[in-house]
Order: C-alpha cells, then sequence, then structure tokens
C-alpha cells in the first residue's frame, strides 16, 4: 500500500504543470527608470483575460507607502476601439534586485510579474509569471521588425514557446 501511494505522488508531481517555474530575472530592475511612464505591449501569450486586446499598454507610477500603482489597457478588437482599463498598486518582492512585483488589483485579484530581461537603455522588457505561464514584451515605442525579432528570440533562449506569441495591433503613437 505504501508502495502504491508513494508511486502515485511521484505520478503526480511529475505530472503537475504547476511544478514549471519561470527562469530567475537575469538582471537588477533601476526603479526610477523601470517602473515610471508608458510601456507598449509588442507580444503576448494568448489568455482569455486578453481576448479581443489590442493596443495593450501598462502605465507605472509612483503610488503610497513605496508601492507602484499599475494601470493596465488596451483597446477593444482595433486600435480605435473602446479602451478597457484596470488600475492596481504593486508591491517590490525583491527589494534590491526589484524585477519582482506583486501587483493587487480589485476583487482581490493578484498578479506575479517577473521582470526576466530587460535593456540597459530601458527601451524593452520581456515580463513572465513565476509559474512559465505568462509572457508578455513590452517596448517604450514600436519596435522595427529587426528589434522584435531580436526580442522575440530572447524570449525563446529563456525557454518559452514563441510559436504560441501574439502580436495584438499595437498604439499608435
Amino acid at each position: 500500500m505504501k508502495r502504491l501511494a508513494a508511486s502515485a505522488l511521484a505520478i503526480a508531481l511529475l505530472a503537475s504543470p504547476a511544478l514549471a517555474q519561470a527562469p530567475q530575472p537575469a538582471k537588477p530592475v533601476d526603479l526610477e527608470r523601470f517602473y515610471t511612464g508608458q510601456w507598449l505591449e509588442i507580444g503576448r501569450l494568448p489568455m482569455k483575460l486578453t481576448d479581443g486586446c489590442v493596443a495593450g499598454a501598462t502605465a507605472y507610477s509612483k503610488a503610497d507607502k513605496g508601492r507602484i500603482a499599475v494601470r493596465d489597457t488596451c483597446r477593444d478588437k482595433t486600435p480605435a476601439g473602446k479602451e478597457k482599463a484596470i488600475e492596481g498598486k504593486g508591491t517590490i518582492q525583491d527589494p534590491g534586485t526589484n524585477a519582482k512585483l506583486k501587483v493587487r488589483y480589485p476583487f482581490f485579484i493578484t498578479w506575479e510579474y517577473w521582470v526576466l530581461d530587460h535593456a540597459d537603455d530601458y527601451s524593452w522588457f520581456i515580463s513572465a509569471d513565476p509559474k512559465f505561464e505568462k509572457l508578455w514584451i513590452y517596448t517604450r515605442k514600436p519596435p522595427s521588425k529587426a528589434e522584435l525579432d531580436s526580442l522575440i528570440g530572447r524570449a525563446k533562449a529563456l525557454g518559452y514557446d514563441t510559436g504560441k506569441l501574439e502580436y495584438p495591433a499595437p498604439l499608435a503613437q
């Protein structure tokens, strides 16, 4: 009986997708440079929450008690569509490195975002959740084809299936 229970536990652990984990952030994030201003969502792994969303963007600013205000927006179906928005407050989970942010949104929704890699000049970043289920590519301005290809290559090198990425129409600049 013990052997059967041990075998069942081993199979459950091996089959569990929850054990997959995103790679650790590659380098520290400068709070002032990163968590300020608007970022454009260039690519993402599909999820129900973003069905029909295009022209996605995230804006960061300072909030109370050392937290970070987060405003995520997108447009419904076209860049000229109705804006959808959600706002939350983020808390840095790894002070000193500043690459892991936990954001609390309304209705007790909490998401964790890890900045896996970013440009030294803070012109782009690749973000994911710690469970290896979600991935986003953000830039400060729309990238060229060569820049986008380079970012996709970086995401692939981090272990993500970039063939599943979707590229919603960008926000007009």
